[in-house]
C-alpha cells in the first residue's frame, strides 16, 4: 500500500507543500479559513500521518516530556501525573512515564533512556541518590523539575508540600481534641528522603511547642507491610499512643490493617489523621480526617516550570515552590 505523502495532501487540497507544512505547524497567520478546511479534509480523506521523526529533527523538538516517579501506587503520584498530562496536552506535548520504584539505578537508566529519546524536558520525583546526574543536567541547562522532593545542593526547580506546616497542622488538631500521646507513623527514615525527614522534624517541633512528650517511642517507622506487626509491639508497651499521625497514604493502609486486626475503636480509643486525602476517606467507617496536598496545583506548576525553562533556556534562577496543605475534617478524631 502506497504511503500517503505531504505532496498527496497538497495536490488534493490544491495548495503548495509549504502551505500544508504551515498548516501542520499551526502557522495560520496568512491562511484563509477555506484553505484550512480543504487541507483538513484532504488529510482526513487520505488518512495522512505526519512523519514525527522528520518534524522533530527539523524543529529540534520531539514535543515529549519525560516523567520519572518513585512509586506509582502513591495517591500523590497519580494525581500529580494527571495534572502534568493535562498541562502537556494543552501544548500538544506527549508524556512518557517511568516508575523507578525509588531505586537509584533504575532512575539513572530511565534518565539515560529518556535523554536518548531526546525528550525536551524532565519532571522527576527524585530518589535523591543520583546527584552527579542531576548536576550534569543542570550544568547542561537541560529543563528539569523535581516534584515532592528537592535534592540539597542541586540547583533545580522543586515543587513540594509545606511538610513542616502539614506536620504541625496534624499535631495541633489532635492536641486540640484532647489527644496527648501522639505517635508519628512513617516508612523507614532515610536522610535523602526530604519529605519524611521534614515531616518528622515538623512533628517533633510541634509536639515540643505544645508541651507534649516526644521521644523514640513517638516514632514508629517500618515498611507498609510490616507496620501492623510494629504497631502491635508498640501498643503492647506501657503508655501506648492514643493518636496516630500517618505521614502518607501507604502508611495509613498499614495502620488500617492493624486497627482491623486488633479491633481497636477509632476514634474512641485511637485518633487517626494522615497526609494524602485518599479516595475512600469519606466512605470508610469512621470517615478519615486527612491533610490534603494540592496535587493538581503541584503538577500544573511542575509542568509550567519545565516549559518556562524550555522557552527561556534556564535564564531564571531555580526556585523551590512549597504548597500549603488543607485539613479535611471527618470523624476519625473524637
Amino acid at each position: 500500500m502506497k504511503k500517503v505523502t505531504m505532496a498527496d495532501v497538497a495536490k488534493l487540497a490544491n495548495v503548495s507543500k509549504s502551505t500544508v507544512s504551515q498548516y501542520l505547524n499551526k502557522r495560520y497567520e496568512y491562511m484563509s479559513e477555506e484553505t484550512r478546511k480543504r487541507i483538513a479534509q484532504a488529510i482526513e480523506e487520505l488518512g495522512y500521518q505526519p512523519n514525527v521523526i522528520a518534524r522533530s529533527l527539523k524543529q529540534k523538538t520531539t514535543a515529549t516530556i519525560g516523567v520519572i516517579v518513585f512509586n506509582m501506587l502513591h495517591m500523590l503520584t497519580t494525581q500529580v501525573l494527571h495534572a502534568i498530562e493535562e498541562e502537556c496536552q494543552k501544548r500538544e506535548f506527549q508524556v512518557i512515564v517511568c516508575n523507578s520504584g525509588d531505586d537509584p539505578e533504575k532512575e539513572r537508566k530511565y534518565i539515560d533512556m529518556l535523554l536518548a529519546k531526546q525528550v525536551d524536558g524532565l519532571i522527576v520525583f527524585p530518589t535523591g541518590k543520583n546527584e552527579d546526574v542531576y548536576h550534569r543536567l543542570v550544568a547542561e541547562r537541560f529543563p528539569i523539575v523535581f516534584v515532592d522532593r528537592m535534592v540539597p545542593g542541586v540547583e533545580a526547580d522543586s515543587v513540594l508540600l509545606d511538610n513542616f506546616g502539614a506536620a504541625e497542622m496534624a499535631v495541633d488538631y489532635l492536641a486540640a481534641h484532647g489527644y496527648d500521646r501522639i505517635a508519628i507513623v512513617t516508612p523507614p527514615l532515610v536522610a535523602h528522603n526530604v519529605p519524611r525527614m521534614e515531616r518528622l522534624q515538623g512533628f517533633r517541633m510541634a509536639m515540643e511547642k505544645r508541651g507534649l512528650k516526644v521521644d523514640d517511642r513517638s516514632v514508629i517507622a517500618a515498611e507498609a507491610a510490616e507496620l501492623p506487626g510494629e504497631l502491635q509491639k508498640r501498643f503492647a508497651a506501657p503508655e501506648r499512643p492514643n493518636a496516630l499521625f500517618a505521614i502518607n497514604d501507604l502508611t495509613l493502609m498499614g495502620i488500617l490493617r492493624f486497627v482491623k486486626e486488633t479491633g481497636i475503636r477509632v476514634p474512641d480509643e485511637l485518633g487517626l489523621i494522615s497526609i494524602d486525602d485518599v479516595p475512600f476517606a469519606d466512605i470508610y467507617t469512621p470517615m478519615l480526617t486527612t491533610i490534603a496536598q494540592p496535587t493538581f496545583a503541584m503538577g500544573k506548576k511542575a509542568a509550567e516550570r519545565v516549559f518556562e525553562q524550555m522557552d527561556q533556556e534556564r535564564t531564571r534562577k531555580p526556585r523551590v515552590f512549597r504548597f500549603s496543605p488543607t485539613l479535611v475534617e471527618r470523624t476519625s478524631i473524637r
